[in-house]
């Protein structure tokens, strides 16, 4: 049977519902932790790809397409280690949501989704849907990169280029999704997603044999990853797999940076549009794990965001421009004092620039 959904602020619950009646986005009632010590890293079966991590989901595996166990590398040049999460099936960290929500749909019985998505998103619901084989409706801003929309279409969905802002594009979906015209395989308001994205937490401390590092740089728009790094290194120190949370240290791009600068400003870094949201659905909850791990929240203009692009590409590290605003973050908080040279640094590079 399906993981009940429980909303945090009114305590209300649902068999399947993409939103509370009061507004809220929610969460699964109930948390699994597994009842055993952290294993050796030789004792866990990575073919599992995710679902090595079972015992922390709250989803039965229904599709996959091999994702998760991305490369954790050195970067010298940075003094980290990058996880490069470009790697996965559709190019993205996405694809860690996309396997989850799309088993979470089979399970419920789901027959067409609907997501809305600057590119990234949209490409991984729509190929794990295509998978499954279930129908795909995916909204885009009209002037998302051809690249990502022709990979939409590959996989079969039917595609709905819209005007506008970013939250009309999340507004034409809702308004289709309630039209009942499809289940919402939101990346910002399914739990579903989180689930599968809290796993790269859990990757990065396996592969540092359960030592955590002691921060992650991370993009920062909808809080996707950056919820998802959240909750599964809660869930591990919860599960006494490992003894603390990383801090958690945000990279938001000019005009687009609700969390860092929530005045607002004119100059608007326009590289990022994987991260170009004024309103992120779990603001409050970014805010707290802000809060909780001693994190931040910094904006990178479009400047430092191309500098750090073309010297991620010299490095061999072929990313879309959203990516450069973690690095160029990273050296930005070591020259506010926030980091220094000595702290052990993961950063995450999350897409592919073999999509333009």
């Amino acid at each position: 049977m399906p993981a009940t959904l429980r909303c945090p602020a009114c305590d209300a619950t649902y068999a399947d519902r993409w939103r509370c009646t009061c507004g809220h986005p929610l969460d699964f009632a109930d948390r699994s932790l597994p009842e055993r010590p952290a294993p050796d890293f030789t004792d866990l079966d990575t073919r599992d790809g995710l679902w090595t991590f079972d015992e922390f989901l709250p989803i039965e595996k229904r599709t996959s397409l091999g994702e998760g166990w991305t490369p954790l590398v050195d970067a010298p040049d940075w003094n980290c280690a990058f996880k490069l999460e470009y790697v996965s099936p559709t190019g993205s960290f996405k694809d860690r949501g996309a396997a989850t929500t799309i088993s979470r749909a089979l399970e419920v019985g789901a027959e067409r989704v609907v997501e809305d998505s600057s590119g990234n998103a949209g490409t991984a619901i729509a190929t794990y849907a295509a998978r499954a084989g279930l129908a795909a409706e995916i909204f885009t801003p009209a002037d998302a990169k051809p690249a990502k929309l022709r990979a939409i279409e590959r996989a079969g969905a039917t595609l709905h280029p819209t005007e506008g802002s970013r939250e009309d594009v999340t507004a034409a979906a809702i308004d289709a999704v309630e039209e009942n015209e499809g289940w919402y395989a939101s990346h910002s308001w399914n739990p579903a997603f989180f689930a599968g994205t809290q796993t790269f937490a859990f990757e990065v401390a396996a592969q540092r044999d359960w030592v955590v590092p002691d921060a992650v740089v991370l993009p920062l728009g909808h809080g996707t990853l950056f919820l998802g790094a959240y909750r599964g290194f809660r869930a591990l120190r919860d599960a006494g797999w490992t003894g603390e949370i990383p801090r958690l240290l945000g990279a938001q791009a000019t005009g687009y940076a609700p969390i860092a600068d929530p005045n607002g400003t004119d100059d608007r870094n326009d590289l990022a549009d994987g991260i170009h949201i004024r309103e992120p659905v779990r603001a409050e909850e970014i805010r707290e794990a802000i809060e909780t791990t001693d994190g931040d929240a910094i904006a990178i203009d479009a400047e430092h965001t191309e500098r750090e692009h073309d010297r991620l590409g010299r490095a061999g590290f072929n990313v879309e421009p959203t990516c450069a605003v973690a690095t160029a973050a990273l050296v930005e908080y070591r020259e506010r004092g926030i980091l220094d040279e000595t702290d052990d640094i993961v950063v995450p590079l999350t897409g592919t620039g073999l999509k333009g």
